[in-house]
């Protein structure tokens, strides 16, 4: 048959034209073939084609993308501090390498708080639908995007990978070229538009990659991470921000060794998943400072060995913990978002090779408060972004191990659960320091 084709150039022609979406073959085939000839022959060179193309249309209908819009609820920020408007929104379809997702859970951390209350100038942009930790299923999927189909489980990550750029292939950083942590990103990149709308189709803008203050969200397919559909998606949640901040940080920041000793600095969400982090790592000694006594049993719990009120000592937190380890700790992480405890985070390292992350958000454009000559010493400050974790290549493993290991205590970040309808009052919560980890369900 293949030869026949070969002889046939005007028929070869007419084929083209029918994968060309065309369903009218030419009639000017060669004068050597009869009529019969011709139609067995057409027969058998389209049958192929036809069932060849409609292979292919099926297999793209796995991951075909929805054309329809979405009308669900939303929590929308309107202007700094303002109380946030549950109301309803059009989300529209996913474009090329985009991924329309359902939220399930969804919580909030002090990032969230942040830019709700416009802490930061340049992140005032409103309206706009916050959030960015959160776990759901997909709904609907764009062109090109072949990893995740209609369905799979998932997890946000607002920090993306999208595998190709320099950073994506370098071992040694998760950061990426395209997808990197921007507060004033607030629309898609592929078109420079947003994908969620007012009732009366004005824009409503995006967060961090992610916005999950909304039943349904829409983002780029490298900022959506497919996980286990055995995984309880209640407690890995946590792993789309502050787990993995914390835990990361670490294990692929700091590299915490058998027998180190060990300072965190705020004990938050991040500062708790740090003490894990490093009791899982065998850390000898955990010290937790925060100005909240509440915090002493959570830390506790999670393998925290010694917890400082800074409120109550006469001399400087620093002081304290070179006295307690003889010199200063091999590890400090600051968890905070404050200069000023930064310093003494910085100040509680061990001369010579002490090591500080840096992992708390600082708002206000103030500079760090060391002095050059500081460094000499030996000691060495760094930063870290969601705890250095490559969100697709690693969030799958850590999910896989996370289900194997019970007495991780997940759950112990996790203070209250309300229905996604009061999520000021799980705002409220944070403010005042009652909650971890407040999840929100749909």
């Amino acid at each position: 048959m293949d030869l026949l084709v070969m002889r046939s150039p005007t028929l070869i022609c007419g084929v083209k034209a029918y994968e060309n979406g065309s369903v009218v073959l030419s009639n000017k085939c060669h004068a050597l073939f009869s009529w019969n000839f011709l139609k067995v022959h057409t027969i058998l060179v389209i049958f192929p084609i036809i069932f060849k193309r409609s292979k292919m249309e099926a297999k793209e209908g796995v991951n075909s993308h929805s054309a329809n819009e979405i009308t669900c609820k939303a929590a929308v920020a309107w202007g700094p501090g303002q109380p946030l408007s549950i109301q309803q929104i059009r989300v529209q379809p996913p474009q090329k390498l985009e991924v329309r997702i359902k939220i399930l859970f969804t919580s909030i951390c002090h990032t969230d708080l942040n830019a709700w209350q416009g802490v930061n100038e340049s992140q005032r942009v409103y309206p706009r639908i916050l959030g960015h930790e959160a776990s759901g299923v997909v709904e609907s999927v764009g062109e090109g995007v072949d990893d995740i189909k209609e369905g799979d489980h998932i997890l946000t990550i607002f920090n993306g990978e999208c595998g190709e750029c320099t950073y994506c292939k370098s071992k040694t950083t998760n950061l990426c070229a395209k997808f990197r942590v921007d507060p004033l990103q607030c629309v898609m990149r592929n078109d420079g538009k947003t994908r969620f709308l007012t009732q009366d189709g004005k824009p409503i803008y995006h967060f961090l990659n992610t916005s999950t203050f909304s039943e349904y969200t829409v983002m780029d397919s490298a900022c959506v991470v497919k996980i286990n559909p055995k995984a309880p998606l209640n407690t890995m949640t946590l792993l789309s921000c502050c787990l993995s901040t914390g835990m990361g940080s670490v294990i692929n920041t700091a590299n915490i060794h058998q027998g180190s000793t060990v300072a965190v600095f705020g004990l938050g969400a991040v500062g708790l998943a740090v003490i894990l982090g490093a009791k899982t790592r065998g850390a000898s000694t955990i010290i937790g400072i925060d100005i909240n006594d509440d915090k002493r049993i959570k830390g506790q719990k999670l393998g925290m060995t010694n917890f400082i009120n800074p409120n109550e000592l006469k001399t400087s937190v620093h002081e304290k913990i070179s006295e307690m380890t003889e010199g200063g700790v091999d590890f400090s992480f600051e968890c905070a978002g404050n200069l000023d405890v930064l310093r003494e985070a910085f100040l509680s390292t061990h001369d010579g090779w002490g090591l500080t992350v840096v992992l708390g958000i600082h708002p206000t454009p103030r500079m760090l408060p060391l002095h050059p000559m500081e460094l000499f010493d030996g000691r060495t400050i760094t930063g870290s972004v969601f705890g250095g974790c490559k969100g697709k290549t690693q969030l799958p493993l850590f999910v896989d191990q996370f289900m194997n290991m019970e007495d991780l205590k997940l759950e112990e970040f996790i203070t209250h659960e309300l229905p996604f309808n009061k999520i000021d009052q799980a705002f409220e919560l944070l403010i005042h320091g009652k909650s971890l980890r407040c999840l929100l369900h749909f």
